[in-house]
């Protein structure tokens, strides 16, 4: 298996995570450690500048998906 699709693969499973939780993957959950880790792994990748095109439009999308599912207080 290569890199990339090793990549397209955690991609799927973070994007299928958060359509099916509607919920980021959270830091205290062990099961949910590997694709917290990707996604903070690929974030300092896509902002030191070292990603690789192809990945970084599906990388942004899946940012903002993220960014839709962000916890919400629950007193607002």
């Amino acid at each position: 298996m290569t890199q990339e699709e090793r990549w397209i693969i955690n991609y799927n499973e973070v994007m299928d995570f958060i359509r099916i939780n509607h919920r980021n993957p959270s830091k205290h959950r062990i099961e949910e450690h590997l694709m917290l880790n990707w996604v903070k792994h690929n974030r300092k990748l896509l902002n030191a500048g070292n990603m690789k095109e192809e990945r970084k439009v599906l990388f942004l999308e899946l940012l903002d998906l993220i960014e839709q599912n962000k916890r919400k207080n629950q007193y607002e």
